[in-house]
């Protein structure tokens, strides 16, 4: 057993990626766990009811709850060929005055499609508190860097300057999007409820003896002591396989914010402006020793191409069953969902991580807005010296000629960017207090005032909300 072990495939979702907490959910302990959290609610809202079901026989069901055997439950499994029969025979072996109520009136999506739900739900609150923690990282650099100027480029090519809160701003309003997404799925998810094997509720109609409001109390009951407030109004065998979709969907944006904020941070890695966090003993490259690669954020962009590309699978998954259910549905999504999650998990555990120790090199960034801030400035120099009394097309003229003459030296010489320096000993521009109009701050708008209000308006308030979640482990282990 022990050789088995060491070489069975261990996905690196798990083992490089995800959070603890992540991969618990998935684990097939807890899905079990789960489904003998739904039968137990199922015998007890059935006795609350009326049928005729012990205190005995509920206590026994309790105790044996966490009592999972998973080696005995896969030898039932290779008799049966059906995974839920086996766990049902598991189940009442440790609570065997039991298990003869378990599952009454039940079909398997009874049990199966209800405890999904639940941990899809505690997987999206999970989802939920990393993003939290990503806005709440992304608005303190902000904050930090409100008034700090920086080129902005449009086209990857200089355009006007922006602060390097202000960009980050933008990445963290992205998040927020996401967030408030998953706030609507987790607010909107309703348990599929207790409805049988085509979703008509016949079997649990002849239990009640023909009582449909009993069958509705008892709808209601189970879903109540799982947590969930109201049901599916209408089901087949299954809940409708687009809410797989839909929330896949919605870990997709998730996934496109992760592969922009990370994209963004490798170029201005490039760019020697701003890194990831790169530790002591850290090794950029086996062979070239000096490198500082962004390898967690190429990791990241890598797991969210994952997530994007999985979009497609639970799309097709809904659009393929036929009519009440198809079983083509199990196989595909105990791949796709869980995979989604656990590589979004691990996607944004990375992003708190880098968020909450960027680098930022300040003389860098001045260097490169010193190169391309001349040219920038040459409207608001023709405009002072304008209103100081120059003529406007003259002016003109004669800054067209000096910024064609500096891009020269720029461009075909490699040399610094003299425009300044040209126009400062030009006659022409003498009224103007050149050094004074050529001022980074100068060019940066409301971009200082957008990050206080975004922060005010936005950030704090989802701060207030989930204090309780802020300041999650983002350690990585690899």
């Amino acid at each position: 057993m022990k050789n088995q072990q060491k070489h069975r495939y261990e996905s690196p979702l798990v083992a490089r990626n995800a959070s603890p907490a992540m991969a618990a959910l998935f684990s097939q302990h807890h899905r079990i766990l789960t489904w003998r959290r739904v039968w137990l609610a199922l015998a007890e809202a059935q006795k609350e009811l009326g049928l005729r079901i012990t205190n005995k026989q509920l206590t026994e069901l309790r105790r044996g709850l966490e009592k999972i055997d998973l080696a005995k439950a896969a030898r039932y499994e290779q008799k049966t060929r059906h995974d839920v029969m086996a766990h049902l025979h598991a189940y009442g072996d440790v609570a065997p005055a039991a298990r003869g109520i378990l599952h009454m009136g039940a079909t398997s999506c009874d049990i199966t499609d209800n405890a999904d739900l639940v941990i899809l739900r505690e997987a999206l609150e999970l989802i939920r508190d990393w993003l939290v923690n990503v806005i709440d990282a992304m608005g303190k650099f902000a904050r930090r860097y409100r008034d700090l100027p920086t080129l902005g480029l449009t086209h990857y090519q200089p355009a006007q300057l922006t602060t390097v809160g202000k960009r980050t701003a933008n990445w963290c309003y992205d998040f927020v999007r996401d967030l408030e997404e998953v706030e609507g799925r987790i607010a909107g998810m309703r348990f599929r409820g207790v409805k049988g094997a085509t979703g008509t509720q016949a079997s649990f109609l002849q239990l009640f003896d023909g009582s449909a409001a009993k069958v509705d109390r008892l709808e209601k009951l189970v879903a109540r002591k799982m947590g969930f407030s109201a049901c599916e109004p209408v089901t087949g065998q299954t809940y409708s396989r687009k809410v797989d979709a839909q929330i896949v969907s919605t870990l997709a944006h998730i996934a496109t914010s992760v592969h922009k904020f990370c994209n963004d941070i490798r170029l201005l890695a490039g760019a020697k402006e701003i890194e990831e966090p790169f530790e002591t003993t850290q090794v950029g490259s086996s062979a070239m020793a000096y490198k500082r690669n962004p390898m967690r954020c190429e990791r990241a962009t890598g797991l969210a191409r994952l997530v994007i590309s999985l979009t497609t699978s639970p799309m097709q998954t809904a659009a393929e069953q036929w009519l009440e259910r198809s079983l083509d549905d199990s196989s595909n999504r105990r791949v796709t969902v869980a995979e989604a999650f656990l590589a979004n998990d691990g996607m944004l555990m990375i992003v708190a991580n880098v968020a909450r120790g960027l680098v930022v090199y300040p003389k860098v960034i001045a260097a490169r807005v010193a190169a391309e801030l001349p040219f920038m400035a040459t409207e608001a120099i023709l405009m002072a010296a304008t209103a100081a009394g120059g003529d406007r097309q003259a002016l003109h003229e004669r800054i067209r000629k000096h910024a064609h003459a500096a891009a020269k030296q720029v461009k075909q010489h490699g040399r610094a960017n003299d425009l300044v320096a040209r126009i400062k000993s030009d006659p022409a521009f003498e009224a103007v207090d050149i050094d004074a109009v050529v001022q980074a701050g100068n060019f940066v708008g409301l971009a200082p005032r957008q990050v206080d209000r975004f922060i005010t308006d936005v950030v704090t308030p989802i701060r207030r909300r989930y204090r309780k979640a802020i300041g999650k482990d983002a350690s990585l282990r690899v």
